[in-house]
């Protein structure tokens, strides 16, 4: 179930709206914490980089 379907208990109010200190309480802790597009990019580029210097001292 997601958050935007939820009613807060406090307010009577939909939880994604965030109407009260609650409602955002509980949005922020049910919203999707993964790893951002930046992240992943900076991984990437880090996981390349080790293969290549691998790759590199294999050959020497």
């Amino acid at each position: 179930m997601t958050y935007d379907r939820l009613v807060c208990a406090n307010c009577a109010a939909p939880v994604a709206e965030g109407r009260c200190p609650v409602c955002r309480a509980n949005r922020e802790r049910l919203t999707p914490q993964g790893l951002s597009p930046a992240m992943l990019l900076t991984l990437t580029v880090a996981l390349l980089a080790a293969i290549a210097l691998l790759a590199a001292v294999r050959t020497a």
